[in-house]
């Protein structure tokens, strides 16, 4: 049995940052994560992808931004359970909850702060016959590395953000890039869609519109996609690839968390915005995207807010009638548990004679 005082379900940024604000306030800190390594969907997904809205980095990497957190949270020593997914939560006669794991690992705290980003996850996949066949030998529903399509001939399909991201960025990595969409208007950005529009005119994207990838055919490995038009009169193209990268965003589900008897709104979990985002079951939590009240914005710099004021209300809970004087830390500086600390260098003041 995995004891703190603090269980957090999910090692996504939010996660990860309500390490740092539960050390503040000297609170041990354990999180589960059904991926292999912590930052969640920065991490997963899109961990080369720039971020314009944290605050003092005009623009940093999804993955850079992990890195920064991990080494933030680094003195506090928090733990951490891999590769499992959180399956049952139990309340136990001394007020404190047991989670367990799918592989049976069983964590107990009186805390359970659900930071599970939009829940588990699985990409949304074309209607193509002999797609997962595929899957792992051209088939990509994630780009976690562009150099693995480096000098190779890509075919991305999609019409959101992602794709025309994606597009712009492998233009100077891949070979060639394809771009593919059932219609002729796209969904991201305009800046996104002019920079796309510009590369095609330049003969660095092949663009595709009305038009959707309907077969995909290969040996050991995928060689080749079909183009098929919405208007029969245009046929098809054939269209050699050495990956097939369809971007038609996430489906996301809560899995087990679902049935904890939580309060659901619309698949996120609802909680009491007005004091301390904790959800219908006293002592557990849910902050970031996995949670919904009114006026919620899906922010990671929300997520940071929502930790900060939850650790705030934990501290109560774990330690009733104790009283804190809360201090900024530019005041008392950052003491983690590994005996570092950090603080400002005191200025020495002479009296003048």
């Amino acid at each position: 049995m995995i004891q703190t005082d603090i269980l957090i379900i999910g090692a996504g940024p939010t996660g990860l940052f309500t390490v740092f604000e539960a050390g503040l306030l000297q609170m041990k800190c354990h999180l589960i994560d059904a991926l292999p390594q912590p930052g969640g969907q920065c991490a997963e997904i899109y961990p080369k992808k720039p971020i314009y809205d944290i605050p003092a980095y005009p623009e940093i990497l999804a993955g850079d931004l992990v890195d920064r957190l991990m080494e933030q949270i680094r003195p506090f020593n928090p733990g951490f359970t891999l590769g499992q997914r959180a399956e049952t939560l139990e309340k136990q006669e001394d007020g404190q909850f047991v989670v367990t794991t799918n592989k049976g690992v069983r964590h107990k705290a009186p805390v359970v702060v659900i930071a599970g980003g939009l829940g588990s996850f699985e990409p949304r996949k074309p209607q193509i016959d002999n797609l997962e066949d595929f899957e792992d030998r051209g088939v990509n529903y994630f780009v976690r590395d562009p150099e693995e399509f480096r000098g190779k001939k890509v075919v991305i399909a999609g019409g959101g953000d992602s794709a025309l991201d994606w597009s712009i960025y492998l233009a100077d990595v891949a070979a060639e890039v394809s771009l593919v969409h059932r219609r002729n208007e796209f969904r991201g950005a305009l800046d996104s869609v002019e920079k796309a529009s510009a590369l095609a005119a330049a003969g660095k994207i092949r663009l595709y519109t009305e038009a959707q990838v309907s077969r995909i055919y290969g040996d050991a490995h995928l060689e080749a996609v079909v183009v098929s038009y919405n208007q029969e009169d245009r046929g098809e193209v054939y269209v050699e690839a050495d990956h097939f990268i369809p971007l038609f965003g996430l489906s996301p589900k809560l899995g087990p968390i679902g049935d904890w008897g939580l309060e659901i709104e619309r698949n996120a979990i609802r909680v009491n915005n007005a004091y301390d985002y904790q959800t219908n079951i006293p002592g557990v939590y849910a902050i970031g995207d996995v949670n919904t009240y009114p006026g919620k914005l899906k922010l990671i710099l929300s997520g940071f807010h929502e930790a900060a004021v939850m650790c705030q209300s934990a501290y109560q809970l774990i330690n009733p009638g104790k009283r804190y004087v809360m201090k900024y830390t530019t005041v008392g500086g950052v003491t983690g548990f590994d005996g570092s600390k950090k603080e400002a260098k005191k200025e020495v003041i002479k009296a003048i004679a």
